[in-house]
């Protein structure tokens, strides 16, 4: 009887212990397709770069990124079918360089999207027009 009694215990902490495995938060999905970022990018850090970019264009995800085939509510991250997501790794390769050369890599004089953006999809030409001057 006391032996019973033990694999019931056991079996118990074994279901409870499967059960709470379940409910841990799963590791975010790896990217891929990543050719300007590092590949170890941590999955907050790369939210961190897309918000940033979402900020300074004044864009939302589905600029750069195609829906996906499946579903089309969800954005397939990894296709490079949308011209924006290869004008952005240009972009981004164009401020690296631009700063190694010119800043030495300093963040506090650097360029970045929001330099010539200033949140808008396309940069500006030239700037508004002056207000008229009072008579």
């Amino acid at each position: 009887m006391k032996i019973r009694k033990s694999y019931v215990v056991v079996a118990a902490f074994m279901a409870v212990g499967t059960l709470c495995s379940l409910a841990l938060p799963q590791e975010p999905e790896k990217a891929t397709n990543l050719k300007v970022l590092p590949k170890d990018i941590s999955h907050d850090d790369l939210i961190k770069v897309m918000r940033g970019f979402n900020a300074a264009l004044g864009v939302k995800c589905n600029f750069c990124h195609e829906p996906r085939k499946d579903d089309a509510k969800k954005l397939d991250f990894a296709s490079d079918a949308n011209p924006h997501k290869g004008t952005a790794r240009d972009m981004m390769k164009m401020t690296k360089r631009i700063n190694k050369k010119f800043f030495k890599g300093s963040e506090v004089m650097a360029v970045s999207c929001y330099t010539c953006h200033h949140g808008n999809e396309e940069p500006k030409t030239k700037p508004d027009a002056a207000p008229e001057a009072a008579k």
